[in-house]
């Protein structure tokens, strides 16, 4: 196997280093596995550099990395929303916070002192991007953890599906590259569901939100499908959990009757948002509605999932293994896990070359290829 996207004769930037954080062993192995089968002119058992970052008893911690990364470029795969990793407390086993994640993060760049040609942190889902602008007087945490990042040494930050790729902004100096699973989501739609057909005239593309709408606008014109979207009408009186509570799912765009639906979002948290849109669409005649989203966080379990499917509200949620999965959502009939290992490999590996990835981040081709051969094979 080789990666398309790097000539043979480009050297690399530095030696490759992976560090894997926590609760992303998995996926960092597939990664590493990947990498091994592009990078056949190395001789290299793995490519991962081993960190741990032990607790005391009092839940206060410290990294320590047990192999030399001076002069190396190091990319750190993060995955801050894994609450299946624990750690003791004064005798209690805590689950730990994004927080926690993050201040490992910090941990791990500190113990390189400085020693590293190059890091890059790859953190899926960024860690407090929902907080990505200031409304009153609040904290701007997401801006100020990419500063924090930046302002210790790191030079490039890849996360995917950005809430706000806007937040960006705040480090303007620094590499910042927001990545899209488009390509890899139109894939496992085809493979999961093969007789579903991607023309406008049995295919809808719906944003859950207004904030979504760019997101869904790119997979609407790569796909040449009609677009509809759906804004929140919020009861601006009240705040429940630090938020406005949603009254109402309102719809503005083309006839849903008879088609199939593909709702586009960044994230499932509860899933109480997807399913009053999905039940909307229903009530308008939709077919059959699929779910994309980069994370499924699904924060208060997979029931309320359970009962849209069996409801058929539902048909198929599609969710990457960039963040950590609920226990049972493999074995969900209406679930199917997106991989991504292979793509992050292709960009940590462009990257080591110092290689360009723009054509890695638009996949146009691609996709107008995988629909050409869906409808030949029709």
């Amino acid at each position: 196997m080789m990666n398309n996207f790097v000539a043979e004769e480009t050297p690399i930037y530095g030696k490759l280093s992976i560090i894997s954080m926590r609760g992303c062993e998995a996926i960092t192995e597939r990664i590493d596995g990947y990498l091994k089968r592009f990078r056949t002119y190395e001789d290299i058992d793995t490519y991962v550099t081993h960190a741990t970052c032990p607790r005391f008893g009092t839940g206060e911690g410290k990294c320590v990395i047990n192999e030399t990364v001076r002069g190396h470029d190091v990319y750190i795969i993060c995955d801050v929303f894994n609450y299946g990793v624990t750690y003791k407390m004064y005798g209690m086993e805590v689950p730990m916070s994004p927080d926690d994640h993050f201040q490992d993060l910090k941990r791990i760049i500190a113990a390189m002192g400085g020693k590293a040609r190059r890091v890059t942190v790859v953190m899926p889902m960024l860690y407090e991007g929902r907080q990505h602008r200031r409304s009153g007087r609040e904290s701007l945490d997401a801006a100020l953890m990419l500063q924090e990042l930046v302002n210790m040494g790191v030079s490039n930050i890849i996360t995917f599906d950005a809430h706000d790729p806007r937040i960006s902004n705040s480090i303007p100096l620094a590499g910042f590259d927001d990545v899209q699973p488009t390509y890899q989501m139109i894939k496992a739609l085809t493979r999961a569901v093969p007789d579903v057909s991607l023309n406008k005239f049995d295919t809808v593309v719906i944003s859950p939100d207004e904030g979504g709408m760019s997101r869904c606008m790119y997979y609407s014109s790569v796909l040449q499908l009609d677009l509809g979207m759906f804004y929140k009408r919020r009861d601006y009186s009240r705040i429940v959990d630090g938020k406005n509570p949603i009254v109402a799912h309102e719809y503005l765009g083309r006839d849903v009757n008879g088609k199939d639906v593909i709702i586009v979002d960044d994230m499932i948290a509860s899933g109480e948002s997807i399913i009053d849109v999905a039940t909307n669409l229903k009530k308008q005649g939709a077919k059959r509605i699929f779910v994309f989203a980069c994370f499924g966080l699904f924060v208060k379990g997979l029931e309320v999932i359970d009962q849209a499917y069996e409801d058929g509200v539902i048909d198929k949620v599609f969710t990457t293994n960039l963040v950590y999965s609920h226990p049972g959502l493999m074995d969900r009939e209406w679930y199917w896990q997106v991989d991504m290992s292979k793509y992050v490999s292709l960009l940590i590996d462009t990257l080591n070359h110092d290689e360009t990835i723009s054509d890695l981040l638009n996949p146009v081709t691609k996709i107008q290829g995988l629909v050409a051969r869906l409808e030949e094979g029709k």
